[in-house]
């Protein structure tokens, strides 16, 4: 058997599938994998032996400053990206058997899988993207904010929004390959019958007329590697830190400065994570200490707390430790609605970012570091599913 897995976006985008193809190849299936041509995914499919396709400009390129490309350039972008998978997506799919997408950005590869006579699953990370009563659909950079209140609204103008966006292109496309136009392009990318890759004790589906969603559990894999020497000798040498880290946002230097001062004020060390947007320490004190790329899985269980952007995959590796969490959330995909779990589940609090106020951050932290937060987190750690990639490859299989 032979998958083709695809997905775009940064880190957190594309380690999900990683896992997936991990567990697949575990089993005997033969993988490849279409994400950006960032080197450091070439370096990571590699080491596992996983074909790597690049589809698309380097998201490093994307996610530049502290500011999105603007909305003409992010139409720009989709528009591109659209062609761009008709260009490479056949070949890629030659051979295999199934194509795994996760992301709305895969507009066109159900099209490419039905040409091809294959099986297409698409695949999401968080609840939000999927549409259902119970809540609004993400923010979607570059597209107007609807001027509704009810969610079903919400949802019908969003499903607008992308047909505005792609249904015109996405149908010249499918016409040259002799398939039928496409009506609701949103609706035809998730399929009625979508995979929900994400934990049940931090973000369940609930039940919704029309979409019949499989939740498979967060797809990951386990991280055996040690940690940096210097790292533990600043762990060891105090009380448990604070670690703070936007992953690959496009954060701001005054919030690490803001949350280094307000933890400080609380009588707390920090641990800055420099991620994409290269973040630093702000003086010389032997209470602060920045870190580049490293096993968070193991660093998460050494932490007082974790304050981050709301990411997929950093929300429920801070699950999975038992820690609580401060949810700085950029208004963008899927970060307001893990900050939202966070704070819902009372395991944390959230702010809305991406620069919150000393005071906020203050308030924020001194909920997230209480007692009884802290033991709220401690039991949902105990919850959190590890077997998610695995009951995935398993369906695959299945067929």
């Amino acid at each position: 058997m032979r998958v083709l897995l695809s997905t775009y976006g940064t880190r957190g985008d594309v380690e999900p599938l990683v896992a997936l193809a991990v567990r697949l190849r575990a089993l005997g299936v033969e993988v490849r994998m279409c994400v950006p041509p960032d080197e450091e995914f070439a370096e990571r499919l590699a080491g596992l032996g996983v074909q790597h396709v690049p589809v698309g400009p380097p998201v490093r390129s994307l996610t530049r400053g502290t500011a999105l490309p603007s909305a003409a350039e992010l139409s720009r972008y989709r528009t591109q990206m659209v062609a761009t998978q008709f260009d490479v997506f056949p070949a890629a799919a030659d051979g295999c058997d199934a194509l795994v997408a996760a992301g709305l950005a895969q507009i066109g590869a159900r099209s490419v899988a039905e040409a091809a006579g294959i099986r297409y699953v698409y695949a999401s990370y968080a609840a939000v993207h999927l549409p259902s009563p119970y809540h609004a659909p993400p923010p979607r950079p570059g597209w107007p904010d609807p001027e509704a209140n009810d969610n079903r609204t919400l949802w019908e103008l969003d499903a607008h929004n992308v047909n505005a966006q792609f249904r015109e292109t996405l149908n010249g496309h499918r016409a040259s390959i002799g398939l039928p136009p496409v009506d609701n392009v949103r609706d035809h990318v998730f399929t009625d019958r979508p995979w929900l890759a994400a934990d049940p004790a931090l973000g369940a589906w609930r039940e919704t007329p029309g979409l019949d969603v499989i939740q498979t559990g967060t797809w990951s894999l386990p991280d055996e590697r040690p940690l940096p020497g210097d790292l533990v000798t600043f762990l060891d040498a105090g009380a448990p830190p604070v670690y703070v880290g936007f992953g690959s946002m496009s954060a701001s230097q005054d919030i690490a400065r803001g949350a280094i001062e307000g933890l400080r004020a609380q009588g707390h060390r920090v641990l800055v994570s420099r991620g994409w947007a290269d973040l630093d320490l702000i003086d010389g004190q032997d209470d602060c200490f920045a870190v580049g790329e490293v096993n968070q899985q193991r660093l998460f269980t050494r932490v007082a707390a974790v304050v981050h952007h709301g990411g997929a995959g950093t929300t429920v590796t801070a699950a999975r430790a038992g820690v609580p969490q401060v949810v700085v959330a950029h208004q963008i995909s899927d970060n307001p609605y893990w900050a939202g779990q966070v704070e819902d589940l009372e395991i944390g609090a959230a702010l809305d970012g991406p620069t919150p106020s000393i005071e906020s951050l203050r308030v924020a932290f001194k909920t997230a570091l209480a007692p009884e937060t802290r033991a709220r987190a401690r039991v949902l750690g105990t919850k959190i599913r590890t077997d998610g990639a695995a009951v995935a490859a398993g369906l695959l299989l299945d067929g």
